[in-house]
C-alpha cells in the first residue's frame, strides 16, 4: 500500500494557475520531491495534501484513507514552512513540547521526546535557547524537529533551505537525508533548486505550468528527460538543431540513432560532459571546432566552443585541458545526444 496517494487532484485559481489532473503515489519511507519553476503548481499541491488548501476535484489518500473532509490539525502529516514559524517568546523546549502538551502526554514523555529529537537533529542541550540565540540553520533544524515530533505519516517541507547561504543548505539537507533514512519518515519535499531534489529524492516529480511532464528517479530524469521541458530544466545541457530521417539523426556532419522515429528538423540535448574535445584536427574523426574560452571551475573545466552546429560547451577534467587555449582548432564528438521534435 502506498503510503500517500494523490488521485486526480485539480485546484484552479481565479487568475488561471493552479494544478490539472495530478495523481502520484508515494510509498512508505521514500522521499520524494516536487521540482519545477515558480509558479508551476508544486506549493499548490503541498498545501493541499497539508489541508490548507480545498481541491476543485480528486482525492488524497493517506494510508489508505482520505483525508479530503480533515482540517490540517486533524491530518496525519506535519508541515515545515520556508520560514522558520517559531515562537519567539519561547525557548526551544517550550516550541518543541507545545505539540505534544496539546496531545496530553506526560511531562516526563516529552522531555525523553525533546531530548531524542534534538540528539537527532545535532543540537543537543539547546532546550533552554531562544529562536534569536540560534542561526538561521539551528533555527531551522527545531523546525524539523517540531514537525518529527508529531510522528506524521507524512512530512511536508516546503523550500525549508531557500533563505538560507549555499554552504548551509548542503549540510542541512545531507543531514535530512540521513534523518530519513534512519527514521523511516516519509516525506513530500518542494523545491525549484535542481541540484537539491536530484541529490535528495527517491523519485522526483517536475512539474510544469499545473502539470506533471516526468516522475522518476534522480539518475532516470537526468539521463533521460521525458521532454524538452525537463531536459532544459535539468542539470546544463547543451541544444543545438539537427534533421531526423529513418534510423538516424544528423547534426552538422555526425549521425546518431533515431530512437524515438522522428521526422524532419529536431532538437538534440547534449550533456556537457558527453562532449569529447581532440587536438589533432586531421584526425578526421566528430566535427571542426575552434575554442572560444578555457575556465577552470575546481577540479573541471568548462570549454566554451565554436562548431558547425552552433556553440557547445564541453566539461573535461582539469587535467586534460593543459594545452588547451583560445583559438585553438580541435575536432569534437559526442558520446550521447537526447532527440527532440522541434518547439
Amino acid at each position: 500500500m502506498n503510503q500517500l496517494s494523490i488521485r486526480g487532484l485539480t485546484k484552479r485559481y481565479k487568475t488561471g494557475e493552479g494544478v490539472t489532473d495530478i495523481s502520484i503515489d508515494v510509498k512508505k519511507g521514500e522521499l520524494v520531491t516536487l521540482l519545477g519553476p515558480s509558479g508551476c503548481g508544486k506549493t499548490t499541491v503541498l498545501r493541499s495534501i497539508g489541508g490548507f488548501l480545498e481541491p476543485d476535484a480528486g482525492d488524497i489518500l493517506i494510508e489508505g484513507k482520505s483525508v479530503l473532509k480533515l482540517p490540517p490539525e486533524k491530518r496525519p502529516t506535519g508541515m515545515v514552512f520556508q520560514g522558520y514559524n517559531l515562537w519567539p517568546h519561547m525557548n526551544v523546549y517550550n516550541n518543541l513540547a507545545f505539540g505534544l502538551k496539546l496531545r496530553k502526554k506526560s511531562k516526563s514523555d516529552i522531555a525523553a521526546a525533546v531530548k531524542r529529537v534534538l540528539e537527532l537533529v545535532r543540537l543537543p542541550g539547546a532546550e533552554q535557547k531562544f529562536p534569536g540565540q540560534l542561526s538561521g540553520g539551528q533555527q531551522q533544524r527545531i523546525a524539523v524537529a517540531r514537525a518529527f515530533l508529531l510522528e506524521p505519516a507524512v512530512l511536508l517541507l516546503d523550500e525549508p533551505f531557500s533563505a538560507l547561504d549555499a554552504k548551509l543548505r548542503h549540510e542541512l539537507r545531507e543531514e535530512l537525508r540521513d534523518i530519513q533514512a534512519s527514521t523511516g519518515l516519509t516525506m513530500v519535499f518542494v523545491t525549484h533548486d535542481q541540484e537539491e531534489a536530484l541529490s535528495i529524492s527517491d523519485h522526483i516529480v517536475v512539474m510544469n505550468g499545473g502539470h506533471i511532464e516526468q516522475i522518476a528517479t534522480p539518475q532516470e530524469i537526468y539521463d533521460n528527460p521525458s521532454s524538452l521541458f525537463v531536459a532544459q530544466f535539468i542539470g546544463k545541457m547543451n541544444f543545438v538543431k539537427g534533421v531526423a530521417e529513418g534510423r538516424k539523426v544528423r547534426m552538422a556532419g555526425l549521425e546518431f540513432d533515431n530512437p524515438k522515429q522522428l521526422q524532419g528538423e529536431v532538437t538534440l540535448a547534449v550533456r556537457p560532459e558527453d562532449v569529447s574535445v581532440m587536438r589533432n584536427r586531421e584526425s578526421g574523426e566528430g566535427m571542426a571546432g575552434t575554442i572560444h574560452q578555457v575556465m577552470i571551475l575546481g577540479h573541471y573545466a568548462e570549454i566554451s566552443l565554436e562548431t558547425g552546429c552552433g556553440p557547445l560547451k564541453a566539461f573535461l577534467p582539469r587535467d586534460q585541458v593543459r594545452d588547451l587555449y583560445t583559438g585553438q582548432q580541435v575536432q569534437v564528438s559526442c558520446a550521447k545526444v537526447l532527440c527532440y521534435p522541434s518547439a
